[in-house]
């Protein structure tokens, strides 16, 4: 009798064994690959003869850092106790050039912008955590978007934008019979019409200083669910247009020894 239970047991505690024992690292081990250390090398360059150019490259003609000011009231759900972390990021709808002084390029019909509006808009992305009136309860979290417009006065230009101006010119003909009258059924037209690149913007850098606060003051443990923001963001942009340069280079090219030719003897 004893013996029956004794191998009862024995066979009880195999099948609770596990069919793959855990391995150290986690329950879902990945093997790991040894990589092998290659060897690098400096690459010889052809340098070739300097020659003149044109390309067609977008050109920083602006880069301005501008100050937006913005204040706005947020409301809270749950309340909070605490304010814990605020992470801001920037999204931009629009930077828009307009070209308002010009100086004409040598004696071409093409102009130099030497004062434009640059006109800006977007908004502020806040993720605000915060806790609750609970004691062991969950960072609660709002997403809010505080958006922003206005425009700037640009006179400082690294490289102007260049805007070419449309013309029209119309004549008109005398009676050919009498001399003494206008001929209202015959007329000379001329339409030039330039198409300019558009300057556009890029974001750089946003620098935000901001103060939140409850509107009114409460306890160390009191709530609240109103937030007052005031955000201060020096806004930094590169404005931008694609323009033809000219200048004078060396095409460089990598010395393949393994690619290139016998030397004809």
């Amino acid at each position: 009798m004893g013996s029956n239970q004794s191998e009862h047991h024995d066979h009880s505690e195999h099948d609770h064994e596990p069919e793959h024992p855990p391995v150290p690292g986690g329950p879902c081990p990945v093997e790991p690959k040894e990589l092998v250390p290659l060897t690098n090398s400096g690459t010889n360059l052809f340098v070739g003869p300097a020659v003149t150019t044109t390309i067609k490259v977008p050109v920083v003609t602006a880069e301005p850092t501008l100050q937006i000011v913005v204040e706005s009231t947020i409301k809270l759900h749950p309340a909070a106790t605490e304010i814990k972390r605020v992470k801001k990021n920037v999204f931009l709808n629009q930077v828009k050039l307009v070209p308002v002084a010009f100086t004409r390029i040598d004696n071409t019909d093409f102009f130099n912008v030497t004062r434009g509006k640059l006109f800006v808009s977007g908004h502020i992305r806040k993720n605000i955590e915060f806790a609750s009136h609970e004691c062991k309860g969950t960072l609660q979290d709002r997403i809010v978007d505080t958006p922003f417009t206005g425009f700037t006065d640009i006179t400082a230009f690294t490289n102007p934008p260049i805007i070419g101006i449309a013309e029209t010119a119309e004549a008109n003909f005398l009676n050919e019979k009498t001399n003494l009258d206008a001929r209202l059924d015959k007329f000379f037209f001329q339409n030039l019409v330039k198409y300019n690149e558009q300057p556009f913007g890029e974001l750089v850098a946003a620098n935000f200083f901001e103060l939140d606060f409850s509107p009114t003051m409460v306890s160390p443990e009191g709530t609240f669910s109103t937030l007052r923001e005031k955000i201060v963001l020096d806004l930094t942009l590169k404005v931008l247009q694609v323009q033809q340069i000219r200048f004078t280079a060396s095409p460089v090219v990598p010395v393949l020894t393994g690619l290139t030719p016998p030397v004809t003897p």
